[in-house]
């Protein structure tokens, strides 16, 4: 089982991490991959000036926003999933 974990504190949620969580909510959804991709919420993930933060697997990206989350989803998560990238 893949966690991505969305920070929810206070600097990230200013910064749109609520949109983020949304729309990787609706991602796993469209992939169908609920029996395999877990969403958590992460009070802080240390990287509070950095922007919305997420961490799939144990791999942490910043500046995470509604623009970019689908691209970094099907990058990231596809990879650690099936050893590709989406294509």
């Amino acid at each position: 089982m893949l966690t991505i974990q969305v920070c929810v504190g206070s600097s990230c949620f200013l910064r749109g991490s609520k949109k983020v969580i949304a729309e990787i909510e609706q991602l796993i959804k469209h992939y169908k991959l609920e029996d395999l991709v877990t969403l958590k919420g992460n009070f802080c993930l240390e990287r509070c000036n950095e922007g919305s933060t997420v961490m799939i697997g144990d791999k942490i990206f910043t500046g995470v926003s509604i623009d970019n989350v689908t691209g970094l989803f099907e990058k990231e998560v596809f990879a650690v999933l099936y050893g590709v990238e989406k294509t």
